[in-house]
């Protein structure tokens, strides 16, 4: 207890019937309920998710799991829904030691660790069953690597922001040559853009608040989200398709200011480390549910669902020098590693 919050105490006491009896001995005050002790360790993590997604479920009981299993000596408390910030706020913040742990996606990340991009390659993933080979694997050790060298620690599993599918109004996507002219918007993302226009799009980098008015409006045609943007935006109300592509995959890594990570014991680092991952396994599971859940729903709503083969979209990708393009820019270990979980692609 600091002095402020003693003589604070004590003051409230003096002012209280028999005041004198508690007031005189501090063994009083030491026996007295609901007086915490402060953690050994009080670590902040920041996000940008609200408070009821998975991710933030499944950390808070990370972080009960921390408390109870280090008897206190660890505390993890939560800012959800960028109350830290942005994005590039908060990876800032972590780098810096200002809090602890930040969750970006591998695209942010990427800003700093270029690699760290490689998982969302296009059409690079048919399934969750290679997502997780790979980034469970070696291709995710050799992120982490490469994260660990710009001062951060990377926990072992990273956690799911999902796949991404496209919507259209006008007709299904089926295979590549649907692509052909489509006006489609994209995040602004220097390989979302690349792969888009390899395959013969015309993608277009607008705003998310934008998106909605400028597919009513047939500014642009199709876009592409994960299923619970597009249902949580209602773009169903605007697109008639929904191919389950998977053009792109994306997570979260779950990483640490190197210094703070380094600063704690090895005993409450297994401790701290095992419940994070272990929560990051059952968010997985979760982001499985919510998707299947969600597309039933679109489907209610009258959204038209097809899954196109990711051949032809390989092919094209293929044959206008895309991947051999970002081949060169990951690096051949890195993407050595990635074709060894998913099969040729350069």
């Amino acid at each position: 207890m600091n002095n402020l919050s003693r003589r604070t105490m004590l003051k409230a006491l003096a002012s209280a019937p028999a005041a004198g009896a508690l007031a005189a001995g501090t063994g009083a005050l030491i026996g007295m309920p609901g007086i915490a002790r402060a953690a050994e360790f009080e670590l902040k993590y920041g996000n940008n998710l609200p408070l009821t997604h998975p991710l933030n479920v499944r950390a808070q009981e990370a972080a009960d799991r921390i408390a109870k299993e280090t008897n206190g000596r660890v505390s993890i408390q939560i800012f959800p829904n960028n109350q830290l910030g942005g994005d590039t706020d908060m990876l800032s913040q972590v780098r810096n030691g200002g809090i602890t742990f930040f969750t970006p996606s591998a695209l942010v990340i990427a800003t700093l660790v270029p690699v760290a991009a490689i998982n969302a390659v296009g059409f690079a993933f048919s399934d969750y069953s290679q997502v997780w080979a790979a980034m469970d694997g070696k291709l995710g050790g050799h992120v982490r690597n490469a994260i660990s060298k710009v001062g951060l620690y990377a926990f072992e599993k990273m956690w799911d922001n999902g796949f991404r599918q496209m919507t259209s109004g006008a007709k299904p996507i089926e295979t590549a040559a649907d692509m052909n002219g489509l006006k489609i918007r994209v995040p602004v993302s220097p390989l979302s853009i690349a792969m888009f226009k390899a395959l013969s799009a015309a993608p277009a980098s607008l705003q998310f608040s934008e998106v909605y008015s400028s597919l009513q409006t047939r500014i642009v045609d199709a876009q592409e989200n994960p299923l619970p943007i597009i249902q949580v935006a209602k773009l169903y109300e605007v697109q008639k398709y929904c191919a389950l592509s998977n053009h792109i995959w994306d997570g979260f890594w779950f990483i640490a200011n190197g210094r703070a990570w380094n600063g704690l014991p090895p005993d409450l680092q297994k401790i701290v480390a095992d419940a994070i991952n272990d929560a990051g396994m059952k968010q997985r599971e979760d982001i499985k549910a919510l998707n299947a859940s969600v597309q039933a729903d679109l489907q209610s709503k009258g959204l038209t669902f097809n899954q196109p083969a990711p051949d032809s979209f390989r092919a094209k990708l293929r044959d206008s020098g895309f991947y051999s393009e970002w081949k060169g820019r990951f690096g051949d270990e890195a993407w050595g590693l990635l074709e060894g979980a998913v099969g040729k692609l350069a």
